[in-house]
């Protein structure tokens, strides 16, 4: 329900900054671009400072700060929105946004009745129910009044506060002896570490390439003539089939180990990109896209999981605010590097060039671990 109510509110507000500072508030593209850089900074370090804090001080604490600062400068903004108000609010916002996304991974590794990658897969699948209903209805109430738009996504923010203020009221302090017998005390083991860097360096490319669909698509699908509804409504589309495929992949754990599910995800959403080179009409790219959300499905949910099962619980916050910050650092980079490699070449080097990222990463995170269960084997 906290992945819920946060994305949705958040959904409201990440479709519209760009187009807001530029067309509302009368700034450049590139001042609307400092803006966007600006608030992926300030969630990252609402990553690293929720997973500190969240090991260090106070979980309960934790989760109150970030809410307060995710959802004071939301309600503000329905009185003041101009600039550079905005873009202030915005930052802040995004930092609590940052220390909620650490917050509630970090909550998520002290569930202790159920398995982990079944507690990930369903807060993966509320975040993007969350993300479906955002960006739905952000479409139907801009054209009414932006102050509607931020009224609303302060509704679901007020009821995020509201329900981490009664219901999150348990300290989490390491994981329990069950649970780190359960993850093998793999805590602190070199090999296990060096994997875990490695994933996090794929997951950095993954997003990379990701925030290309959320940037540069937009543009490259309407310069072949498909207009910019149908590259929305591809997003709707992603997130239904999440929606259903979410609880089919959860039945996968009997018969499927974490890493292989995982491995096998990556390598379907890595090869979507490959595909988009020759990607020319919107069937096409439809059907890129359902290859990509595919990947995704069997990936993404678990991820957060696969570095519990790891690195054990005794420092979850730290190593969720890691994951969480390299989501954020790919998401950064990725429309900085579509743009200069679009500017300097083409969408086909562009595409081609973050497939074989994601392959070359992938192929490490795959060496070792082979070279961790053959030892294990031994």
């Amino acid at each position: 329900m906290a992945s819920l109510l946060n994305n949705t509110g958040a959904a409201f507000i990440w479709p519209l900054t760009t187009m807001y500072v530029n067309k509302y508030l009368g700034q450049t593209l590139t001042t609307a671009g400092i803006v966007m850089l600006l608030i992926s900074v300030s969630m990252m370090i609402g990553n690293y400072s929720g997973g500190w804090l969240f090991d260090h001080w106070s979980s309960y604490r934790t989760a109150l700060l970030g809410v307060i600062c995710s959802t004071l400068p939301i309600v503000l903004l329905i009185f003041i929105h101009d600039w550079p108000w905005y873009a202030l609010l915005m930052v802040i916002n995004s930092f609590g946004d940052g220390v909620n996304m650490t917050i509630i991974n970090s909550y998520g590794t002290a569930v202790t009745d159920h398995p982990a990658r079944f507690v990930f897969n369903y807060v993966y699948m509320a975040f993007n129910i969350g993300v479906v209903l955002g960006t739905l209805l952000v479409g139907i109430l801009l054209p009414i009044s932006v102050v509607l738009v931020f009224s609303v996504a302060a509704i679901f923010y007020v009821a995020l506060t509201m329900m981490v203020l009664l219901t999150f009221n348990i300290e989490v302090k390491g994981g329990t002896k069950q649970q780190t017998k359960a993850t093998g005390k793999t805590q602190g083991r070199p090999k296990m570490m060096m994997l875990v860097v490695l994933i996090l360096i794929n997951v950095m490319t993954i997003h990379i390439s990701y925030s290309l669909w959320e940037s540069v698509m937009a543009v490259h699908m309407t310069n072949m003539g498909i207009p910019f509804y149908a590259y929305s409504m591809l997003w709707t589309l992603n997130g239904i089939i999440i929606i259903i495929g979410q609880p089919l992949v959860n039945k996968l754990s009997p018969y499927m180990r974490l890493s292989t599910q995982i491995v096998l995800g990556i390598l379907i959403f890595a090869s979507s990109f490959f595909f988009l080179i020759f990607a020319k009409n919107l069937p096409e790219f439809v059907i890129d896209f359902v290859v990509l959300t595919v990947g995704e499905t069997l990936s993404f949910a678990g991820l957060p999981a696969w570095i519990t099962q790891l690195t054990g619980t005794e420092n979850a916050g730290h190593y969720q605010g890691l994951y969480n910050i390299v989501i954020s650092v790919g998401r950064a980079i990725g429309p900085l590097y579509g743009g200069y490699i679009i500017e300097n070449g083409s969408y086909q080097e562009l595409f081609l060039s973050v497939f074989a990222l994601m392959l070359i990463t992938l192929m490490f995170v795959g060496l070792k671990l082979f070279h961790i269960h053959h030892q294990q084997s031994r």
